[in-house]
């Protein structure tokens, strides 16, 4: 009987979280803060009026790549979970493109160089092979950092401070063009953990 109540407790339903709602908060970093600061982001960097390339009317685009996105918080974090939302609403917004060819770690898709390998294969039609000189280098990159500075408040609570600190430089001469931060507030039990 003992052990048919606990298998049954251990069986309780999962439950579906809507992250937009807001209703749930943790100590750490949740989906919905980095969608917040993503989005946020996002909505600057289209407003930017440095940021309309010159020949926007004839569908003229800026490059961008994404350079190092610095996680000084104590939570393992996937920065991809911040960038790719930006980059997917860049690309939506018909502002930008970004490059896989190049990346500070190297290419983020590696089959830009490697078609290029095909130059002598026997085995491919020579005229389809992807020739040098034909990628195009980024206008500018994406860098950031992702900080976290915890306070005590009182004997029971804490508060837990994020910035989300973006910077779209502009490669040619190195200027930042446009900057964002975006802090995140939480106010958590002391006994809360943010890893």
């Amino acid at each position: 009987m003992v052990a048919a109540a606990l298998f049954l407790n251990g069986c309780k339903s999962t439950e579906v979280v809507d992250t937009r709602s807001g209703e749930y908060v943790t100590a750490g970093l949740s989906s919905s803060d980095f969608n917040n600061a993503a989005n946020d982001a996002l909505n600057d960097i289209i407003s930017s009026p440095l940021l309309v390339h010159p020949q926007a009317a004839q569908g003229g685009r800026y490059i961008m790549a994404v350079s190092n996105i610095i996680n000084d918080t104590s939570q393992r974090i996937d920065t991809d979970q911040l960038t790719k939302k930006i980059r997917v609403g860049l690309l939506n917004s018909g502002k930008f493109l970004t490059t896989t060819a190049i990346g500070l770690s190297g290419a983020e898709d590696e089959m830009t160089a490697r078609v290029r390998e095909l130059n002598e294969s026997k085995m491919v039609n020579q005229t389809t092979v992807k020739k040098d000189g034909q990628v195009i280098a980024p206008d500018f990159s994406l860098s950031g950092k992702i900080i976290q500075r915890t306070n005590r408040l009182d004997r029971s609570n804490q508060l837990v401070d994020y910035y989300f600190q973006l910077t779209l430089t502009q490669l040619e001469t190195g200027l930042a063009y446009w900057e964002g931060e975006y802090p995140v507030s939480k106010k958590v039990s002391n006994d809360s953990v943010t890893w």
